[in-house]
């Protein structure tokens, strides 16, 4: 393999890295759905408004930091449940970890949710894992080397036509400021595509766009740990992400439209024109 293929920073072979990390990932998966339906209600807490963490989120976390840390001691860590030290700034390599993306479905026993896990090289996402636990469907690309999902190449889909589409969205915990924006982007797709999902867990809606069972995704108010692998996915699987106005997508999560090709030229003018209507 070439350089691109394989994917080469720093010395650090990611295409390797990445085969590594996978079993680690599959072996926190496990522990995940050994506690489904174990979880009682005065061991769960509100990290703020409708916002939910268990043991279980904080578990995860820990089990994948150790394990990380071993495969690549020089990088940091960005975790959703700061279970270890942040270390951020100034790092060369940051890994951006969600131990448990839709912890109100696995606590409400809903099988959509997953672990989150990206390594990022000064800001730029370079390896993104995402594993859904319940479908078994381990999700995972490297810069430059295509994405993938259970050992198949994967590819998002080829639509030209938006009513022709399928689209996921989801919805903010706690900040309502958009809403309004929100509905009426919803109520335009729609109208105008063949239906809207909202699944609950956006780092799966972003690699089910990966792989061609979305087409459109968009939601606001998320964080770097919702997003970076997902975004990765939808990358390397030959799709755009950028925000709500067209421009890249920053991993801050604040505004996602995830697509492709011309389809992604439609997406962002619906949502935009209700975001941004001044812009329009």
């Amino acid at each position: 393999m070439d350089a691109e293929i394989v994917g080469i920073a720093d010395g650090v072979r990611l295409d390797d890295l990445c085969r590594h990390c996978i079993p680690v990932v599959e072996s926190v998966g496990r522990f995940i759905a050994s506690q489904v339906g174990m979880v009682a209600a005065d061991v769960i807490e509100e990290k703020s408004a409708n916002s939910l963490v268990s043991y279980v989120d904080k578990e995860a976390e820990k089990q994948l930091v150790s394990a990380l840390s071993l495969l690549l001691p020089k990088a940091g860590f960005l975790t959703e449940e700061a279970t270890t030290v942040q270390r951020v700034g100034g790092e060369d390599w940051t890994w951006i970890i969600d131990p448990l993306d839709g912890t109100t479905n696995f606590l409400f026993g809903l099988p959509n949710f997953a672990i989150s896990v990206a390594l990022a090289r000064r800001e730029e996402v370079v390896l993104g894992i995402v594993y859904e636990v319940n479908r078994a469907e381990m999700f995972y690309a490297w810069k430059g080397g295509g994405a993938y999902c259970n050992g198949r190449s994967i590819h998002v889909r080829q639509s030209t036509v938006l009513e022709d589409t399928l689209v996921a969205t989801g919805f903010p915990y706690s900040d309502f400021k958009k809403l309004h924006a929100q509905f009426g982007a919803v109520e335009q797709f729609q109208r105008s595509t063949r239906g809207v999902r909202r699944w609950g867990a956006a780092a799966i809606d972003l690699c089910f766009v990966a792989c061609g069972r979305f087409d459109i995704f968009f939601e606001n108010s998320l964080n770097p740990w919702d997003v970076a692998a997902g975004i990765l996915l939808v990358q390397e699987a030959g799709g755009v992400v950028t925000d709500f106005q067209g421009n890249p997508a920053d991993l801050s999560g604040r505004e996602v439209v995830a697509s492709y090709g011309s389809i992604h030229k439609l997406a962002v003018g619906v949502v935009r024109s209700w975001f941004y209507p001044e812009s329009v």
